[in-house]
């Protein structure tokens, strides 16, 4: 068992992604509807740095959070710590307005060594 199957089995939280943000022409996004992803939240605040994406190359962030994931997410998409079940309606139309949901400011896919199919990735928030 490698390292991203151990850190896979440790996902036992469930949170809530608004995935594939797509500007309105408005200032904010449209969202595909969301779903819930197996995921590990670590609340820690680290400056890091954005190495591609929509930022500038070199750019330092902010993150107050970082979760693992199962999946590839996308920047400016949205994850909340809870399950759908814990939304209502106009919530899950509108990540922005639920307390708790937080914007992807970066997304790393780092690929297990000696491997080209098991990808270790994590969300900073």
């Amino acid at each position: 068992m490698g390292i991203v199957d151990k850190i896979v089995g440790a996902m036992t939280q469930t949170a809530v992604y608004w995935a594939t943000p797509v500007p309105d022409g408005y200032g904010t996004y449209t969202y595909d509807d969301p779903v819930e992803i197996d995921c590990r939240w670590e609340n820690k605040t680290e400056v890091v740095s954005r190495v591609g994406g929509e930022g500038k190359k070199g750019e330092e962030l902010v993150s107050f959070a970082q979760v693992f994931v199962t999946q590839d997410v996308d920047e400016n998409g949205f994850l909340y710590l809870g399950d759908l079940d814990d939304l209502d309606s106009a919530e899950e139309a509108l990540p922005e307005t639920v307390d708790g949901a937080y914007r992807i400011q970066k997304f790393d896919k780092l690929p297990e060594l000696k491997s080209t199919n098991k990808f270790l990735r994590k969300a900073y928030l």
